[in-house]
C-alpha cells in the first residue's frame, strides 16, 4: 500500500510551488530535455556515435564539470530545508540503510539485464546511437571518474526527476500516477538523444521506478541502483569494446 503523500508547506502556495518547480527543472533536465529532442532530429541514429559522459581529456575539467552539475541537487536541498520539510520529505534517509542496499542491487540486475537487450536490439535494427558510457579512455583516472559520473548523474537525475518531482507534483493536487507517468516521461526525453531504445528503456525504467517510490516513500534504492547501473555499463564497455564494435563504436 503507498504512503501517504507528505503535506506541502504550509508557507508556499500552489502557484509558488509550481513555480519552483519550473525552476528547478529548467535549471537541471528539462533543458536536457529540450537538447535531446534536437539531437534526435538534427542527425542520424543508425551507425552514430553519442557520448553519455563528459569526453574533455583533462581531469580538472572533469573534476569541474562534476561539480556544477550538482549545483540542481544543492538547490533542491536548500529550497527543502528553507521550507522547514527537509530531505526526508523526497525519501532521503538512512533507515534500514542495509535494506535499501539489497534492493538496490535487485533493482540494478533486473534493469541491467533488461536494458542491455533493449540497447542491443535497438542499435541493430539502427533505431538507437551506439552510446559511449565512460570518460576517455586511456588514463589511470578513467574508472575512478566513470564511478564520479555515475554518482552525479544518480543524485541530479533521482532526487529531481524521481523523489522531488513526484512529491512536488502530488502536492499539487496530481495523482500518483500522473506524477509517476510525467517523471517517467521526462526520464525518457531527456535520454533521447540516444536514440529511441533510450527512450523505451528509460521510460519503463521511470515507471518503474516512480511506482516502488510511491510505496515506500524512500529513495535510497534507487540512488543506489542508478550508480550501479552506469559504472556496469561502463565497465562492460571498457571490457567489450574490442570484441563487439557494432554495439560499442
Amino acid at each position: 500500500m503507498p504512503r501517504p503523500v507528505p503535506a506541502p508547506p504550509a508557507q508556499l502556495d500552489r502557484r509558488t510551488l509550481r513555480e519552483e518547480v519550473l525552476a528547478v527543472l529548467s535549471l537541471s533536465l528539462l533543458a536536457s530535455a529540450v537538447y535531446a529532442v534536437l539531437s534526435l532530429v538534427e542527425g542520424p541514429l543508425r551507425g552514430a556515435v553519442v557520448a553519455a559522459a563528459d569526453q574533455d581529456p583533462r581531469l580538472a575539467r572533469q573534476l569541474v564539470g562534476i561539480v556544477f552539475g550538482l549545483a540542481p541537487v544543492y538547490l533542491v536541498w536548500h529550497l527543502l530545508r528553507r521550507s522547514g520539510e527537509g530531505p526526508a520529505t523526497i525519501g532521503v534517509g538512512t533507515e534500514r540503510a542495509a535494506a535499501q542496499v539489497r534492493d538496490a542491487a535487485i533493482l540494478a540486475a533486473a534493469i541491467g539485464l533488461a536494458g542491455a537487450g533493449v540497447y542491443a536490439a535497438s542499435v541493430s535494427l539502427g533505431l538507437n546511437r551506439i552510446v559511449v558510457p565512460v570518460p576517455p579512455l586511456g588514463h589511470w583516472w578513467t574508472v575512478p571518474m566513470l564511478v564520479l559520473h555515475a554518482v552525479r548523474a544518480s543524485a541530479v537525475e533521482e532526487v529531481i526527476v524521481l523523489g522531488y518531482l513526484v512529491t512536488r507534483l502530488e502536492q499539487l493536487g496530481w495523482s500518483s500516477r500522473g506524477a509517476i507517468a510525467a517523471s517517467a516521461l521526462l526520464r525518457a526525453t531527456y535520454h533521447l538523444y540516444q536514440g529511441w531504445g533510450g527512450f523505451v528503456g528509460n521510460l519503463a525504467m521511470g515507471l518503474l521506478f516512480g511506482s516502488l517510490f510511491v510505496r515506500r516513500r524512500r529513495l535510497g534504492p534507487f540512488l543506489v541502483a542508478h550508480v550501479l547501473l552506469d559504472v556496469g555499463a561502463g565497465l562492460v564497455y571498457v571490457l567489450a569494446r574490442d570484441r563487439l564494435p557494432a554495439l560499442f563504436g
